[in-house]
């Protein structure tokens, strides 16, 4: 039997790849025994920052990692497809669906046991046949954390992140906000049974407010950030122009009224299926519950705005991956214990579901006695947990999957976009000739009650 703590996007998705290859699973979930600060159910792979899983194109490094996880029959994929919202090029859910859909796939695979309660401390050695995966995600608990640091035996690495707010729909002033996707792009038009906030399929995805003014700032505190998940305020302290080539910025959008492009804006993503709840993009902050509302109202559209939740600031855990992680993500001094998601040093829901995936497949293939497999280099999953495992662990701080971790062509064609469809073919073809020969058995019924758990 496999343990995995932790009931987030890294354990769900190991659970089930593991579960595919027979081998049973015990899943723990803290919650609702042990709340956090900003979980607020006790569903598995509760969503607490951003609803966007970002770009879906083969030409964006991330659309290529999803592409692949799809190919590996990933539980989060498919939910995530499932659950899907208007958001331009990017894939966004709505995150109750979402949630829900995985719960109910974990529960319903008899292979997979859920057990409600802390894991206060790392299981000690066992035989490789019991593996084990720590998957507690940025919100380890203060106890597993604690036994997490002795273990790798440095200090561990802390940091800071901020989540965004989430507005009523209806308290959006429409007289003062467009409808438009950056260049035109949208990606579903409409979502299920019923036009996005009202408007004509094809208008665009997001609701842009549009910006004319500065304010200016005062200093603000030392508080340590994550560098790819600032609050608002940091950006905006760094300089004039930061938040406008950032989450603000203006390029391919136009205002159908005044036929211009915005000074800066700042962009409202759908955030459920009904379209009753929009996310301001990229506005994490810490600032407090007063404050954000006083300053959000100053934003054209959103002066009587209504807020389903304000943004906070949460503590976020993670290790030194180069130094603990093997591609596998199993740990270089102990070969049963495996760690995924956000705590082994990735940044993002689709890198901490790929890790997962990785982990749980590897784990169910240690169960079994058989050796644990890297994927291609040439693959998004294989040159991530190659980068993970292999980056200065001097300077490490979590990553996304990017293209310049991928392995050049031999003889690339010219231009970007043309390179990076050819490596995307490259590694497409690569993860075929792979999954070829590193097939599960096949399991009657599971595809049946997957899709009976998938809203």
């Amino acid at each position: 039997m496999i343990r995995i703590i932790g009931g987030g996007l890294a354990g769900s998705e190991a659970a089930w790849q593991a579960a595919a290859r027979g081998v049973p699973v015990a899943l723990h979930e803290m919650r609702p025994v042990r709340t956090t600060a900003v979980h607020r159910t006790d569903r598995l792979a509760e969503l607490v920052c951003s609803n966007s899983f970002r770009g879906v194109a083969l030409d964006n490094a991330v659309g290529l990692l999803k592409e692949e996880m799809r190919r590996l029959d990933s539980l989060v994929m498919r939910v995530a497809d499932a659950s899907r919202v208007p958001a331009g090029g990017a894939l966004a859910v709505d995150r109750e669906r979402f949630a829900q859909g995985i719960t109910g796939a974990i529960e319903r695979e008899p292979l997979i046991t859920v057990h409600r309660g802390e894991v206060p401390r790392l299981p000690t050695a066992s035989d490789p046949a019991s593996p084990v995966i720590v998957a507690t995600g940025p919100l380890t608990s203060e106890s597993l954390a604690a036994d997490l640091t002795a273990f790798v035996g440095r200090e561990q690495l802390y940091f800071f992140d901020a989540i965004s707010p989430i507005v009523e729909a209806s308290t959006i002033d429409r007289s003062k906000v467009f409808r438009a996707s950056r260049r035109g792009r949208g990606s579903l038009g409409e979502a299920p049974g019923r036009p996005a906030c009202g408007a004509d399929p094809g208008e665009g995805d997001y609701l842009n407010c549009p910006m004319t003014e500065r304010a200016e700032l005062h200093d603000l505190d030392r508080t340590p950030f994550f560098e790819g998940c600032l609050p608002i305020e940091v950006m905006a302290h760094r300089g004039l122009d930061t938040l406008r080539f950032g989450p603000m910025k203006p390029v391919g959008l136009t205002d159908p009224r005044t036929g211009r492009r915005p000074w800066a804006v700042v962009q409202l993503r759908q955030d459920d299926v009904a379209a009753d709840h929009f996310s301001l993009v990229g506005f994490q902050t810490q600032l407090k519950w007063g404050g954000q509302k006083r300053v959000l109202q100053l934003i054209p559209g959103l002066e009587e705005a209504e807020f389903v939740r304000f943004g906070m600031l949460h503590r976020n855990t993670y290790i030194n991956a180069p130094a603990v992680l093997l591609p596998t993500w199993q740990t270089r001094t102990r070969s049963d214990l495996f760690i995924a998601g956000q705590v082994s040093g990735v940044e993002g829901y689709v890198e901490s579901a790929a890790s997962g995936l990785i982990a749980g497949r590897n784990a169910a293939t240690l169960a079994l006695g058989e050796a644990p497999r890297s994927l291609p280099r040439s693959t998004a999953l294989g040159a991530l947990a190659y980068y993970v495992s292999h980056a200065d662990p001097r300077t490490y701080q979590p990553t996304n999957i990017a293209f310049g971790l991928i392995p050049p062509l031999d003889a690339p064609p010219r231009g970007r976009q043309a390179r990076r469809q050819a490596m995307a073919r490259r590694a497409l073809a690569d993860l075929d000739t792979w999954m070829r020969g590193n097939a599960p058995a096949d399991r009657s019924g599971r595809d049946a009650a997957a899709t009976a758990a998938t809203p």
